[in-house]
Protein backbone atom coordinates (compact mmCIF):
# COMPACT_ATOMS: atom_id res chain seq x y z
CA UNK A 1 0.00 0.00 0.00
CA UNK A 2 1.50 3.30 -0.55
CA UNK A 3 0.06 6.27 1.41
CA UNK A 4 -0.91 9.56 -0.77
CA UNK A 5 -1.49 12.77 1.67
CA UNK A 6 -2.97 15.29 0.21
CA UNK A 7 -3.66 17.67 3.37
CA UNK A 8 -1.40 20.96 3.96
CA UNK A 9 -0.62 19.26 6.89
CA UNK A 10 0.69 15.97 7.20
CA UNK A 11 3.43 15.64 9.30
CA UNK A 12 6.20 13.93 6.69
CA UNK A 13 4.93 15.18 3.04
CA UNK A 14 2.76 18.22 4.16
CA UNK A 15 1.46 20.14 1.14
CA UNK A 16 3.78 18.09 -1.15
CA UNK A 17 0.64 16.70 -3.05
CA UNK A 18 -2.28 19.04 -2.09
CA UNK A 19 -2.32 19.91 -5.69
CA UNK A 20 -4.08 17.71 -8.08
CA UNK A 21 -1.19 17.32 -10.72
CA UNK A 22 1.35 16.86 -7.94
CA UNK A 23 -1.31 14.09 -6.56
CA UNK A 24 -1.38 12.48 -9.47
CA UNK A 25 1.95 12.33 -10.17
CA UNK A 26 2.61 10.98 -6.97
CA UNK A 27 -0.31 8.05 -7.18
CA UNK A 28 1.62 6.99 -10.68
CA UNK A 29 5.02 6.98 -9.38
CA UNK A 30 3.27 4.75 -6.19
CA UNK A 31 1.65 2.61 -8.77
CA UNK A 32 4.87 1.90 -11.08
CA UNK A 33 6.88 0.67 -7.74
CA UNK A 34 4.28 -2.20 -6.92
CA UNK A 35 1.99 -0.42 -4.30
CA UNK A 36 -1.33 -2.73 -5.06
CA UNK A 37 -3.37 0.41 -2.98
CA UNK A 38 -3.00 3.61 -2.41
CA UNK A 39 -4.70 4.78 0.32
CA UNK A 40 -5.83 8.82 0.01
CA UNK A 41 -5.97 10.86 2.84
CA UNK A 42 -7.48 14.49 3.02
CA UNK A 43 -6.89 15.04 6.91
CA UNK A 44 -4.07 14.67 8.69
CA UNK A 45 -3.75 12.27 11.83
CA UNK A 46 -0.83 13.34 13.66
CA UNK A 47 -0.75 14.18 17.21
CA UNK A 48 -1.95 17.50 17.57
CA UNK A 49 -3.81 17.57 14.35
CA UNK A 50 -6.81 20.05 13.95
CA UNK A 51 -9.92 18.47 13.00
CA UNK A 52 -10.77 19.22 9.04
CA UNK A 53 -14.32 19.66 7.73
CA UNK A 54 -15.70 17.03 6.42
CA UNK A 55 -17.01 19.50 2.74
CA UNK A 56 -12.90 20.22 2.88
CA UNK A 57 -11.56 16.65 2.90
CA UNK A 58 -14.08 15.77 0.36
CA UNK A 59 -12.92 18.74 -1.96
CA UNK A 60 -9.49 17.47 -1.43
CA UNK A 61 -9.94 13.44 -1.77
CA UNK A 62 -12.46 13.10 -4.48
CA UNK A 63 -10.83 14.73 -7.15
CA UNK A 64 -8.02 13.19 -6.75
CA UNK A 65 -9.29 9.62 -6.16
CA UNK A 66 -11.53 10.47 -9.58
CA UNK A 67 -8.07 11.12 -11.29
CA UNK A 68 -6.35 7.64 -10.38
CA UNK A 69 -9.65 5.73 -11.07
CA UNK A 70 -9.60 7.03 -15.27
CA UNK A 71 -6.15 6.30 -14.95
CA UNK A 72 -5.39 3.18 -13.30
CA UNK A 73 -6.84 -0.14 -12.33
CA UNK A 74 -5.20 0.05 -8.87
CA UNK A 75 -7.39 -0.69 -5.78
CA UNK A 76 -8.24 3.13 -3.73
CA UNK A 77 -8.41 3.18 -0.32
CA UNK A 78 -9.63 6.51 1.69
CA UNK A 79 -8.16 7.25 4.54
CA UNK A 80 -10.75 9.12 6.40
CA UNK A 81 -13.24 8.91 9.77
CA UNK A 82 -15.82 10.87 8.29
CA UNK A 83 -19.29 10.60 6.81
CA UNK A 84 -17.44 11.57 3.34
CA UNK A 85 -16.97 7.65 2.94
CA UNK A 86 -19.63 7.09 0.27
CA UNK A 87 -18.48 10.09 -1.89
CA UNK A 88 -15.19 8.76 -1.99
CA UNK A 89 -16.63 5.30 -2.97
CA UNK A 90 -18.41 6.88 -5.29
CA UNK A 91 -15.30 8.64 -6.49
CA UNK A 92 -13.70 5.17 -7.59
CA UNK A 93 -12.67 3.88 -3.81
CA UNK A 94 -13.15 0.42 -2.67
CA UNK A 95 -11.68 0.54 0.42
CA UNK A 96 -12.48 2.41 3.98
CA UNK A 97 -9.31 3.30 5.83
CA UNK A 98 -11.02 4.56 9.44
CA UNK A 99 -8.96 5.14 12.01
CA UNK A 100 -11.85 6.05 14.66
CA UNK A 101 -12.75 2.64 13.37
CA UNK A 102 -16.52 3.47 12.48
CA UNK A 103 -17.16 5.06 15.56
CA UNK A 104 -18.89 8.56 13.83
CA UNK A 105 -22.33 8.39 13.88
CA UNK A 106 -24.57 5.70 10.88
CA UNK A 107 -20.70 4.40 9.84
CA UNK A 108 -20.98 1.11 11.03
CA UNK A 109 -24.44 1.11 9.31
CA UNK A 110 -23.11 2.50 6.23
CA UNK A 111 -20.12 0.05 6.30
CA UNK A 112 -22.30 -3.14 6.55
CA UNK A 113 -24.71 -2.46 4.07
CA UNK A 114 -21.54 -1.29 1.44
CA UNK A 115 -19.83 -3.30 -0.89
CA UNK A 116 -16.51 -2.17 -0.16
CA UNK A 117 -13.59 -3.40 2.22
CA UNK A 118 -13.17 -1.96 5.85
CA UNK A 119 -9.68 -1.23 7.44
CA UNK A 120 -10.34 -0.33 11.13
CA UNK A 121 -8.05 1.70 12.89
CA UNK A 122 -7.41 2.51 16.73
CA UNK A 123 -6.08 5.55 18.83
CA UNK A 124 -6.40 7.01 22.45
CA UNK A 125 -8.84 9.81 21.94
CA UNK A 126 -8.49 11.71 18.71
CA UNK A 127 -5.45 13.71 16.84
CA UNK A 128 -5.16 16.73 18.82
CA UNK A 129 -5.85 14.96 22.00
CA UNK A 130 -4.23 11.53 21.81
CA UNK A 131 -0.46 12.54 22.94
CA UNK A 132 -2.19 14.12 26.32
CA UNK A 133 -1.85 10.98 28.47
CA UNK A 134 -0.88 8.17 26.30
CA UNK A 135 -0.72 5.07 28.50
CA UNK A 136 -0.91 0.89 27.84
CA UNK A 137 -4.32 -0.47 27.92
CA UNK A 138 -5.00 -4.10 29.83
CA UNK A 139 -7.12 -6.44 28.87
Amino acid sequence: MGILNVTPDYFSDGDRYSKIDAALARARLIEEEGAAIIDVGGESTRPGAAAVEETVQIARVVPVIEGIAAASGIAISIDTSSPSHGRAVAAGACIVNDVYALRAPGARAWAAASEVGVCLMHMQGEPRTMQDDPHTMTW
